[in-house]
């Protein structure tokens, strides 16, 4: 399923540089129809699709080093 079939926004580029937890607080107010997870840079996590997630990558210091996107 491509992320234009998804509900509400879908990509959050102006969240790079900002804090992990700030982020996801700010994608779940501007789509509720997802769950955004907080995800540490270099953990491998499955690459299955879904409209209702977004991950938060997160350096060390908990700094968005990715653009969040649906997925």
């Amino acid at each position: 399923m491509a992320s234009d079939e998804c509900k509400g926004k879908s990509s959050w580029p102006e969240l790079v540089g900002k804090k992990g937890e700030d982020a996801a607080a700010t994608i779940e107010k501007q789509n509720p129809h997802v769950d955004a997870e907080i995800v540490l840079e270099g953990t491998i996590v499955p690459q299955d699709f879904l409209c209702t997630r977004v991950r938060v990558w997160v350096n060390t210091d908990g700094i968005v080093t990715r653009v969040p996107i649906i997925g």
